[in-house]
């Protein structure tokens, strides 16, 4: 990916309101620590916007902002719903929409940052979503196995997600299937989106001393106690770092093994946040520097 070196406003000045400061890239970017440095000197308030961090007690496998982060800024969109309650990417849009209202109306800017591209999409492209899914079409999906649904997905033509193997794509595929979506091909006004990018060694660095972090910090003990809480196949444990420390509990992986998993399931990870959010044409991809150099030029005009 090419970065840009030019630093061009691209800040609407005739808006009265406060602009919404996007910033998005792949996990271990660095986008997090950057939007709450840029919040700090801005009033900003920040919104994640992360499909994994929406649940609770799930703190470390899902890499949230430290609490003494939390601290530094207001953090909006942590701990929505307990591990195995559905959540949509409408529930999600109507969620940060009322933040981002309720930001500006305290004169403050929200931020809105992560890496779940169609969280995203949704808030700064306007989605309108159509009826809401069946709930009993829902309920009987989630008492299905994983073998039942890519079955029903077979029978009907459905388009396997590509970890057609994990129950939660498999029910988003399946009522994707009936849902309609509206959508504006720009961002709405007011939005300036900035896309962290990084070199590929770097990148694989930071991954690799995430991955070492997260053990120190007691995940773990973390994926033990949501195992005996919520149960195994629930939605957040069926993805990211836990199910690679269930089977370390069940003696099929080593310590190392797990270690190794993950940093290679968490590059693929980046990849494929970077293949969906490299469509938006929108984006103003520039280095860690030069985005904050971008953002605090932007906002100290607008200051």
């Amino acid at each position: 990916m090419k970065t840009s070196m030019k630093r061009k406003t691209h800040f609407p000045f005739h808006i009265t309101q406060s602009p919404l400061i996007d910033i998005v890239g792949p996990t271990a970017s660095g986008k997090t620590s950057l939007a709450i440095d840029i919040a700090t000197q801005f009033n900003g308030e920040i919104i994640c916007a992360d499909s994994r961090s929406i649940y609770q007690g799930a703190d470390i496998g899902t890499a949230k902002p430290s609490i003494a982060q939390q601290k530094k800024v207001p953090h909006w969109g942590l701990d929505l719903v307990k591990p195995g309650e559905y959540y949509s990417v409408a529930d999600f849009k109507t969620y940060a929409d009322q933040k981002i209202a309720e930001i500006r109306s305290r004169g403050h800017i929200p931020f809105l940052v992560g890496g779940t591209g169609l969280y995203i999409d949704a808030v700064i492209l306007d989605y309108k979503f159509g009826p809401p899914v069946d709930s009993k079409l829902r309920s009987s999906l989630q008492r299905m196995t994983t073998d039942e649904l890519y079955a029903y997905c077979e029978k009907n033509n459905i388009k396997l997600p590509e970890n057609y193997k994990n129950k939660r794509y498999l029910i988003r595929s399946i009522e994707k299937n009936d849902i309609h979506v509206k959508k504006r091909r720009i961002p709405l006004k007011s939005t300036i989106v900035v896309g962290i990018t990084t070199n590929k060694t770097v990148l694989r660095s930071r991954i690799n001393t995430r991955t070492e972090q997260l053990f120190k910090d007691g995940v773990i003990n973390e994926t033990k106690l949501l195992g005996e809480m919520y149960g195994w196949d629930n939605q957040v444990m069926t993805s990211n770092i836990y199910p690679l420390i269930h089977s370390y509990f069940d003696g099929d992986m080593s310590i190392n093994d797990v270690k190794e998993k993950f940093k290679t399931l968490d590059w693929r990870l980046a990849k494929r946040q970077l293949t969906w959010l490299r469509r938006n044409s929108f984006i103003h991809w520039l280095s860690l520097d030069e985005a904050k150099d971008y953002l605090i030029d932007t906002l100290a005009i607008r200051k």
